[in-house]
């Protein structure tokens, strides 16, 4: 069984940057894609027989009726981003399994009164998108930006992130932090200048804040660092990867029995046997059912499931929250059935 795979056709291409662009798609195709701010598209693509799938952040806002969008930074080996930035014109069509992600705004926005969004380069891509949802649909929150590039000119959105704050110079702060300049304190974010820039424009208590991060490794890590040290609770911090290397775990499942898998999907159930050294992703691939996924690494939630019945061990996670793994929330890619069987439903 195939997962469905929905086409989209480029009607838009805008270079923000030297090797960053932005695609814009068909309303007609759109319309049976349904995604929230933050999120991504999984895209599809054949390559020697083999399929891939890559993610790319979407920057529309539903909420503004903009046509949907993605932006799309050349890899030097990314087969995908290098076919889409050195190929595709307007009027060709892409393949995708829809939207996914947990990099999105709280069920309960009204529990915070301040945004602080943190982002370095690409990252802006799933910040932009919830940056205008929030500054349209939500006047009560006030918002930060902290915003590292090299330079003005290797600042994607600048010009309308400009815009914004000067539309909504009440509510939106922006701080551009870039390496090119002269005041080195301020060139580049460390932990000493993240605490006084929280310090200088915080407007209520941390507990009141929520902070989404976007960037690369390092920097994602200083932010979060930074951010706990200063007293904003963990709960509050959402960070969002682009990053799809495996991390090596050393670590065996407390069980590596065979075990039988059922999956409610798409109004279907199907039935599979799981044994390590296969994650659950792995053995559905192997039995033949084609499920939701992207990055098969534990780092951007594509493959989520909900585990309904049964134990599921995961050997590395950075996407799902405590609370939403009390809530049965689990990654196929790096999941293993443990215990006995599993039922597992996808949305």
């Amino acid at each position: 069984m195939h997962f469905a795979y929905l086409p989209l056709t480029i009607t838009h291409i805008k270079e923000e940057i030297p090797e960053v662009k932005t695609f814009v798609f068909a309303n007609d195709d759109a319309a049976a894609i349904t995604y929230a701010p933050g999120q991504y598209l999984t895209l599809v693509a054949q390559d020697a027989q083999m399929e891939v799938r890559r993610s790319y952040s979407i920057t529309s806002s539903p909420a503004l009726g903009e046509p949907l969008s993605i932006g799309v930074k050349r890899i030097e080996n990314g087969l995908l981003s290098r076919r889409l930035i050195d190929h595709a014109k307007v009027g060709d069509q892409l393949l995708t399994i829809g939207a996914a992600g947990f990099f999105t705004l709280p069920d309960n926005l009204k529990a915070y009164q301040q945004v602080f969004f943190w982002a370095a380069g690409s990252g802006i891509t799933p910040i932009y998108a919830l940056l205008k949802t929030i500054l349209f649909q939500h006047p009560a929150i006030a918002v930060v930006l902290i915003y590292s590039n090299h330079e003005p000119g290797t600042t994607i959105f600048y010009t309308e992130l400009q815009q914004l704050e000067k539309q909504f110079s009440k509510r939106l702060t922006i701080k551009f932090l870039f390496s090119v300049s002269p005041r080195l304190d301020q060139a580049r974010l460390h932990k000493d200048l993240l605490k006084r820039i929280v310090k200088e424009l915080a407007t209520t208590s941390m507990s009141e804040i929520v902070c989404y991060v976007c960037g690369p490794e390092n920097y994602r890590r200083l932010c979060l660092y930074g951010l706990r040290e200063i007293g904003v609770p963990a709960q509050n911090i959402r960070q969002e990867t682009f990053s799809t290397t495996k991390v090596q775990v050393r670590e065996t499942p407390p069980d590596v029995q065979p075990h039988n898998v059922s999956v409610h999907f798409n109004g279907e159930t199907f039935w599979f046997e799981a044994q390590y050294p296969a994650t659950l992703l792995q053995a559905a691939k192997k039995a033949g059912l084609s499920l939701p996924y992207s990055c098969e690494a534990g780092r951007c939630g594509n493959c989520a499931a909900t585990c309904l019945a049964g134990n599921v061990w995961m050997s590395y996670n950075e996407v799902l929250t405590d609370k939403e793994m009390a809530q049965g929330l689990i990654l196929t890619c790096v999941g293993y059935a443990v215990a006995g069987d599993v039922v597992l439903a996808i949305d």
